[in-house]
C-alpha cells in the first residue's frame, strides 16, 4: 500500500514528495486523556485545501487501525462542475474517505488527489472537516447563496463510522434548519436515527428527503462488500422509523452486483424487504467500476471469487458501466417486482429530490451510457 506523506515527524518534512513509510514513521509516545494522539503540521494544509492539518489516533476498538486528518477547511458548499449529469447543483461533504470500507466504492480515487492511499487506505484515512458547521452558517449567510439544494452523502457517507465521535451532521441539519435551505441525504448509517428530531424540525420548514442506500439483503454477501456498514436489516428498519416519524424515505437499490447478487430470487427478497420497510420508492442501480474503485473491486473478487474475474473483464470490457442490455434488464425486474409490493421508483422529480436521478457520468462507448432515467451514479 502507499502511505500518505502527513504523518507527524516525517523523516524528511522539506520533501513532501517523498511518501513516509511504516519504518519512517514515527509513532506518538503517549495519548491524550480522550484517548487520542495528535500532531499538527500547517505545511501540510495546502495539500487539504486548509489551514492546518491534525493527525488523530483514537484507542478505541471502533476506531482501531484508523486515522483521522482533522482539518479547518476554507470552504464547504462545492458546485458540481457544468458538464456533470448529476442532478444536483451543490452538494456538501463533512468528511472524506470512509469507514464503510465498501470495496465498490466509485468515490476511492478521490483520495488520490490528497496523495492519500485509495485502497485501505480510503477505508482507514479519514479526513475531518471540523470547522464544517462554522463554514456552512457563513456560506448560507452569504448574500450571493441563492437558497439552492444541497446534497449530502453524494460522494462518501455524512453518518459513517467518525460521525459517531465528530457529531457534526446536527449542527449541519440546524443551520440548513435556521435558514430554511432544502436538502438531502443519502446514506447506509443508521446514526441517521439520532437526528430524527433535527430533520423533522427540518421539515417543517423546507423540503427534506431521505433516500437509505440497500443493494441486497444477503448477509453473506453484506459481510465481504460492505464490511463496515450496519446489516441491510438495520439499515431497513432505519427506513421504517424514519417514514413512521414523517420522513418519507426512499431506497436507493445499489449497487445491484452481477453474478453475486442479480438472481431472480435475490431481487425478488430484496425488494419485498424495502416493501415491508415502508420505503416510499425503490431505484435500482448496477455496479458500476469507476477507475481506483475498479482496481480495489477487481482484486478483491480474485480473492473471494476467482471464477468471476473473466467474466466481469467481458461485462466491463466497454468502461465503467454494464451492458446498457444488463442495466435495463435488472431495472425492469426490480419495478416488476416493486409494482407487485405496490411501491415504484422514485419519479425524476422526486429523485431530484433524494439526489439521485440523471444518468451517470459514462465515455463514448454505448456501454457507459445511462439506459433510462431512473439509473443513478451516487454508489
Amino acid at each position: 500500500m502507499r502511505w500518505d506523506h502527513l504523518v507527524e515527524n516525517p523523516e524528511n518534512p522539506e520533501n513532501p514528495k517523498r511518501p513516509a513509510t511504516p519504518e519512517n514513521t514515527a509513532t506518538p509516545e503517549s495519548t491524550a486523556d480522550d484517548g487520542t494522539a495528535p500532531s499538527s503540521r500547517a505545511a501540510d494544509g495546502a495539500l487539504f485545501a486548509a489551514d492546518a492539518v491534525t493527525r488523530r489516533v483514537f484507542d478505541t476498538p471502533e476506531f482501531r487501525g484508523m486515522t483521522f486528518y482533522e482539518i479547518r477547511a476554507r470552504s464547504l458548499v462545492n458546485r458540481v462542475p457544468g458538464a456533470s449529469r448529476m442532478p444536483f447543483e451543490w452538494t456538501l461533504n463533512p468528511y472524506r474517505g470512509c469507514g464503510h470500507a465498501c470495496v465498490y466504492c466509485f468515490a476511492r480515487k478521490t483520495h488520490s488527489y490528497l496523495d492519500l492511499d485509495t485502497g485501505a487506505g480510503f477505508d482507514s484515512q479519514i479526513v475531518v472537516k471540523v470547522n464544517a458547521v462554522e463554514l456552512l452558517r457563513r456560506e448560507l449567510a452569504s448574500p450571493r447563496w441563492r437558497g439552492e439544494h444541497l446534497a449530502m452523502g453524494t460522494n462518501v457517507d455524512c453518518y459513517q463510522r467518525a460521525e459517531g465521535r465528530y457529531r457534526l451532521m446536527p449542527g449541519i441539519i440546524g443551520a440548513l434548519r435556521d435558514r430554511a435551505n432544502p436538502f438531502s441525504i443519502l446514506t447506509k448509517g443508521t446514526l441517521i436515527l439520532r437526528d430524527l428530531e433535527l430533520l423533522r424540525q427540518a421539515a417543517a420548514v423546507t423540503e427534506v428527503s431521505v433516500s437509505v442506500s440497500v443493494g441486497f439483503t444477503d448477509r453473506e454477501l453484506w459481510r465481504t462488500v460492505e464490511p463496515g456498514t450496519p446489516a441491510p436489516g438495520r439499515r431497513l428498519a432505519a427506513v421504517r422509523t424514519l417514514t413512521d416519524a414523517g420522513i418519507g424515505c426512499a431506497v436507493l437499490m445499489a449497487p445491484v452486483i452481477p453474478f453475486l447478487g442479480d438472481r431472480p430470487d435475490q431481487l425478488r427478497a430484496t425488494v419485498r424487504a424495502i416493501a415491508e420497510a415502508g420505503a416510499t420508492s425503490v431505484t435500482p442501480l448496477v455496479l458500476h467500476l469507476r477507475p481506483g474503485a475498479r482496481e480495489w473491486y477487481m482484486a478483491w473478487l480474485g480473492r473471494h471469487h476467482p471464477h468471476l474475474v473473466a467474466r466481469y473483464e467481458r461485462m466491463y470490457a466497454g468502461g465503467s458501466y454494464a451492458p446498457t442490455w444488463y442495466q435495463r434488464r435488472i431495472t425492469r425486474q426490480v419495478h416488476e417486482i416493486a409494482a407487485e409490493f405496490g411501491i415504484g421508483p422514485s419519479g425524476r422529480g422526486a429523485a431530484r429530490r433524494i439526489g439521485t436521478s440523471g444518468p451517470p457520468e459514462g465515455g463514448a462507448s454505448g456501454q457507459d451510457k445511462a439506459p433510462g432515467p431512473t439509473q443513478l451514479t451516487l454508489l
